[in-house]
């Protein structure tokens, strides 16, 4: 390795990990060191900064010093590898979810998910959606064979907890106000959420256990005629054909 190649690498240690340099890196000048704190502080609080940016409300529900604690951790544990800072967190929810101590409530894992998928719809690739239009110049007997593919920004959770009225609280929230948001309590109820992007509007919903149900088979691959069979079974041969349609168009 050349010698400004080893050089970098022992600053790039030293910013990023914190370990002491070579004294010959600093040799030029003692009053450099300081300097050096300056760096390594200025990198970690840029790297909080990407946190509080790509995960929207959280820090407001979680508190500034909960996050930046939770924060200075995850950093510490999952240096940044991506070459975007936008993708900076990319483990965060896996993180949280691991490490308890952390959060406060575990509420707070299901709304850094909600967070992370919205950025992720609204960063995915376009993709024009089938229109009614096309639907109705299908054959009939080529209907059960059809396989719909999801527009790339469709995402569905799994959550734990009713957390969509606390971060339609924050979202709404003035904080030039000078007040506190009242928030209500998340209860805890599992259910599925369905995050989506239209033009630049990113939206999300949550579904009620069948609509969930054959999405996830959608997404999977599903024959348009496995997920009649599916509707069937939820809500009878009658309305099956209705509740697949429906289903498709989200």
């Amino acid at each position: 390795m050349s010698t400004l190649a080893t050089q970098q690498q022992q600053l790039k240690q030293a910013i990023v990990e914190g370990l002491p340099p070579d004294p010959t890196l600093l040799r030029l000048a003692a009053e450099r060191q300081p300097l050096l704190r300056i760096y390594q502080h200025a990198y970690a609080e840029r790297l909080i900064g990407a946190l509080r940016d790509n995960f929207g409300v959280l820090p407001s529900a979680m508190g500034d010093a909960a996050f930046d604690a939770l924060a200075c951790a995850y950093i510490a544990a999952h240096p940044s590898q991506q070459p975007s800072i936008r993708w900076f967190g990319d483990r965060l929810c896996e993180f949280m979810a691991a490490h308890d101590e952390l959060v406060a409530h575990p509420a707070f894992t299901d709304l850094a998910r909600m967070e992370w998928a919205l950025r992720d719809a609204f960063d995915a690739a376009d993709a024009t959606p089938l229109a009614a239009a096309a639907l109705a110049t299908i054959a009939p007997d080529q209907w059960p064979a059809l396989v719909f593919k999801p527009r790339p920004s469709v995402q569905l959770l799994t959550l734990h907890w009713a957390i969509e009225p606390v971060w339609r609280a924050l979202k709404s929230f003035d904080p030039e106000s000078g007040d506190e948001p009242e928030l209500p309590e998340p209860a805890a109820h599992q259910h599925a959420l369905l995050v989506w992007r239209v033009g630049l509007d990113t939206r999300w919903r949550a579904l009620d256990d069948n609509a969930a149900a054959l999405l996830r088979a959608m997404l999977r691959g599903a024959t348009f005629e496995q997920l009649c069979a599916l509707a069937t079974l939820q809500v009878g041969e009658d309305r099956a054909a209705a509740i697949a349609v429906g289903a498709l168009h989200g």
